[in-house]
């Protein structure tokens, strides 16, 4: 069972946080008035309903999921903030009211996951519900606009479009992130900031197309749906083949940390614990998920090194070896790295993690700063290298220093003992080797793992 990042392997139902089960309830109370509302009164204009279902059919159909997890259908959310925004479709105005769009959204987004349930992939209902909530709210503000006067005025009506559309991304981005920051035990406000790079590009994009879709129809009709949302349907691929890459990338390092088990230089899943736990701590610390990319790579490839070794060290366990094999190992770990021509600040990463590291006071100022220890900084003043560990220490080296050791001498046991003996250990060796933050990081990361495997 795995536990590293924080949650056990559960069935499907189980992983729902609190946070998801209101945000998917309120969802699910918004559509049932809606439906029961639209059931009593009818459909308005029942043609352009149809269509509009129809387009957020297609593109719930064709979602897709992001890096980080994260599962997105710019062309669903681009119908539904069309629909909700739309004036008229040609010389016709429309009607109809924000609670037939929440109907017809939802409608659409149902017929449009049932192929996917069909073939065993489960929708998020959490990213659903979120889809619905933040472009319903753009329809509940914007109906009663297009119902009044004011829509004659069109620099006013395309204002409102704009401001109505941008707090629909602030909202969508800060259910994302309160339902994030909750499953990976993350801070709120990292969390926001991870949600933002992430979504915000898409968002702006999917945001843009649906006020097009509204004012184009106004003018073309309802062949307008096709003309513009060819260009979100192109900007999905491109976020598709990122997505991609970024997969393929995480599946040749994991692919390649396993040479060190197979060839039997470290014990089986110590490149996956070390990883799991060093993205857990980096979270704790508050590193941004760039920075925790860029440390989950260097923690499935920092015992690469290993390969260069004439004799496997007994176990594995690179704390154990001598501070010269350390930093052999280190080097050459970052050179294979290196070689890939993509992952230099990876292979930094690893390059630095076997510098020591210890707490010295400036002479000149009185101030307390870091620094890493070299094992013979005279004799390596003449070399750019090692000139560089004069400087401090990468926070994910200093991670990666403290997970491995952790694990090179408590392995995959579940023992409370044990595993706090070894923290007090790392502890008592924080002054010279290992950053006294980062260990009392880890510590409440194992802590946790510890209760839900208990």
């Amino acid at each position: 069972m795995s536990v590293a990042g924080g949650r056990s392997e559960r069935a499907p139902w189980q992983t729902i946080d609190s946070g998801q089960l209101l945000l998917i309830a309120s969802a699910g109370l918004l559509v049932l008035i809606a439906i029961t509302q639209v059931s009593a009164v009818g459909l308005e204009r029942p043609k352009t309903a149809v269509i509009f279902g129809v387009l957020i059919a297609i593109g719930e159909l064709l979602r897709m999921v992001m890096p980080g997890n994260r599962e997105v259908a710019p062309i669903a959310t681009a119908g539904v903030l069309g629909y909700g925004m739309l004036l008229s479709v040609g010389t016709e105005h429309a009607t109809h009211s924000a609670l037939q769009v929440v109907a017809v959204a939802a409608v659409g987004m149902l017929v449009g996951s049932l192929p996917h349930v069909a073939v065993g992939r489960s929708p998020r209902l959490d990213a659903m519900a979120r889809r619905l909530l933040a472009t319903g709210l753009v329809a509940f503000l914007f109906r009663p606009v297009a119902d009044a006067s004011l829509r004659e005025v069109w620099w006013a009506v395309l204002a409102l479009m704009a401001a109505f559309v941008m707090l629909s991304c602030l909202v969508d981005i800060s259910l994302a992130a309160m339902i994030r920051a909750e499953a990976v035990r993350a801070r709120f406000g990292i969390a926001v900031r991870d949600e933002i790079g992430a979504n915000l590009g898409l968002c702006a994009a999917t945001g843009a197309t649906g006020m097009l879709i509204a004012v184009a129809t106004s003018v073309m009709g309802l062949a307008a749906l096709l003309v513009f949302t060819a260009p979100i349907l192109v900007t999905q691929v491109a976020f598709r083949r990122y997505a991609g890459i970024r997969a393929t990338y995480l599946q040749t390092v994991r692919a390649l940390s396993r040479v060190t088990e197979v060839g039997g230089y470290v014990e089986t899943g110590h490149s996956r614990r070390v990883s799991q736990l060093s993205v857990a701590t980096g979270r704790e610390l508050g590193m941004a998920e760039p920075e925790l990319l860029e440390l989950e790579y260097a923690a499935l490839m920092h015992d690469i090194g290993q390969l260069s070794l004439g004799d496997p060290i007994p176990g594995g366990a690179t704390v154990l070896a001598s501070p010269a094999d350390q930093r052999r190992i280190a080097e050459l770990g970052a050179e294979v790295i290196k070689q890939t021509g993509v992952l230099d600040r990876v292979a930094e990463i690893v390059r630095r993690q076997s510098d020591s590291y210890r707490v010295v006071r400036a002479a000149d100022h009185g101030e307390m700063t870091v620094a890493p220890v070299g094992s013979d900084r005279d004799s390596e003043r003449d070399s750019d290298r090692d000139s560089d560990r004069n400087t401090v220490q990468p926070l994910a080296s200093r991670v990666i220093k403290v997970a491995n050791a952790y694990d090179d001498l408590v392995g995959d046991s579940a023992d409370r003992d044990r595993s706090a003996a070894v923290l007090e250990r790392l502890r008592l060796d924080s002054i010279a080797e290992y950053d006294p933050t980062v260990v009392e990081a880890l510590g409440r990361v194992v802590e946790r793992n510890i209760a839900l495997r208990h």
